[in-house]
């Protein structure tokens, strides 16, 4: 199941270990014309795939992008994901 489409700006955003990663800030689809602020090549692979922004929690932590197939599931409001933070792709600025 595709857990994307459930994910919304705001939720809490945890590692598999239960780890808080941080907060959603921008939700893109599958297939959208808005491109995140990372590296060429990544950039393209989560446009397809679909990908949330990520406000990084805890002292001197970065944005990052989780793309739609590294999401694993919402439970209630928070989104889980398949990887843990040192495997998301890190934004630009």
């Amino acid at each position: 199941m595709d857990a994307l489409p459930l994910v919304q700006v705001g939720m809490r955003v945890v590692d598999p270990a239960g780890e808080q990663v941080g907060t959603v800030s921008a939700v893109q689809a599958s297939g959208t014309d808005v491109r995140p602020d990372t590296i060429a090549g990544i950039t393209e692979h989560l446009m397809a795939t679909g990908y949330l922004r990520i406000d990084g929690a805890g002292f001197l932590s970065n944005d990052a992008y989780a793309g739609g197939n590294q999401v694993s599931g919402v439970s209630g409001d928070v989104v889980e994901l398949r990887v843990g933070r040192e495997d998301l792709h890190r934004a630009a600025s």
